[in-house]
């Protein structure tokens, strides 16, 4: 297998920002993911993906990435006829972007490909149509038939499943399947709000993440409840932002200079399960994204150094803790309890602040994780520095279907 390289990564801060538009979003990430690689314009750039999930909101439905870079084509700032590919799902629309633009360079078809993400969930005119934006990572079609999984859940662990007009329809699902696993393998509320802490810790160190305030346990748990046992504080925020990545081959690399050689970061694999109705006690795709990564990358969950995990509740990271095969099933509770997701742990995890802190923008999460990790493989990250990171994994889902997300992406990285 050739070798695909990232030499650039950009992440906006995230937040909840009004006045900006999609096309300011754009025009940031683009301009920050060439100076990151120390390019004054795009014009070796062969392939572009746009990922987004909201601009029906404004409606803009369809070419939404064409429409998006009018303005920086015009200018000259990105070149001419390159072509633009949209893509979609969910919350891993920004790292199905990633997976594509990495496909491209390793097919041989491309030499320097471009990932963008980008999301306003932020509508404060709206809040109605804010809502509508996370319902439709269900399926849409037959929506009694995932209903009906989670009222099964329910039944298995004798606490009704319970959907609200007034929250996101994922934090309800969520709830349901954090409770089936405290039911199941003795996991604690406590357990999770460790998690939250620590992630809010983390958030705090991030000048990229939209909440920046240390948490403790306590304070996690006294916070405002959302769903049983998942309190706010537990739960991923709304907000806006954008991310991109550049993705080379070894033949560009080696024709760039040595500043941009040596801040290069190997993709070792990268990887995509799709979800499916599973059984309750079956593993989750992320289970089956992994494995086919380690197998790729040809290593094993203990030469993972850090890891970006996609909490967009507290309670994910528990579970993907087990999926991603850093604890035995049914372990994940005790695990992150015990400290070891921490710095000085055994397998630092969410170090941006994860999404309960770092924030959770849909379509540009996936890249946004990307940049933390690289960011940590080039030992830039501050105070949040994982001492002699070498390998970096990054786990992100989206939508559902069932028990489980609808597609899964997970990305190893090496340091170069």
């Amino acid at each position: 297998m050739e070798d695909v390289f990232l030499i650039g990564i950009y992440s906006s801060k995230f937040g909840k920002f009004a006045d900006i538009s999609y096309r300011d979003w754009v025009r940031e990430a683009y301009q920050g993911v060439l100076a990151d690689a120390d390019m004054e314009n795009g014009d070796l750039i062969d392939f572009t993906y746009f990922g987004n999930c909201s601009m029906n909101m404004v409606g803009q439905s369809n070419i939404r990435g064409q429409s998006c870079f009018i303005p920086l084509v015009q200018e000259g700032l990105f070149p001419e006829r390159v072509p633009i590919i949209n893509v979609e799902g969910a919350c891993a629309t920004g790292s199905m972007a990633f997976h594509s633009a990495w496909k491209d360079i390793l097919s041989g078809q491309s030499n320097l490909t471009l990932a963008l993400g980008v999301e306003k969930l932020f509508f404060p005119d709206d809040p109605v149509g804010m809502l509508k934006i996370f319902e439709v990572g269900m399926d849409q079609i037959t929506p009694q038939e995932t209903i009906n999984v989670y009222k099964e859940a329910g039944d298995i662990i004798g606490q009704p499943f319970e959907n609200s007009p007034n929250r996101s329809f994922f934090m309800d699902t969520y709830s349901m399947q954090a409770r089936h696993h405290m039911h199941k393998y003795g996991t604690t509320q406590r357990q999770i709000a460790f998690g939250a802490a620590k992630n809010h810790n983390f958030g705090a160190q991030n000048p990229k993440a939209q909440y920046r305030f240390e948490q403790t346990v306590d304070q996690v748990l006294e916070d405002r409840m959302v769903n049983y046992p998942l309190t706010r504080a537990m739960c991923a925020p709304v907000g806006d932002g954008a991310a991109a990545a550049l993705l080379c081959s070894e033949d560009l690399l080696n024709d760039l200079p040595s500043k941009v050689r040596d801040r290069a970061v190997r993709v070792k694999a990268s990887t995509f399960t799709g979800g499916k109705y599973r059984s309750f006690d079956e593993p989750s795709l992320s289970r089956i994204a992994a494995d086919k990564a380690y197998k790729i990358a040809s290593i094993e969950p203990d030469d993972i150094d850090v890891a970006e995990i996609h909490d967009a509740t507290s309670f994910c990271e528990i579970y993907q803790m087990e999926m991603l095969g850093f604890c035995p099933i049914g372990k994940g509770g005790p695990f992150i309890e015990s400290g070891h997701t921490t710095l000085e742990g055994k397998i630092p995890v969410n170090t941006s602040g994860g999404l309960v802190s770092k924030g959770h923008p849909v379509g540009a999460t996936g890249l946004s994780m990307i940049y933390e990790l690289a960011t940590q493989l080039r030992n830039e990250a501050g105070e949040r520095q994982v001492k002699d990171a070498e390998f970096a994994m990054q786990e992100n889902g989206g939508g559902v279907i069932g028990f489980e997300e609808a597609v899964c992406s997970v990305v190893i990285l090496q340091k170069y």
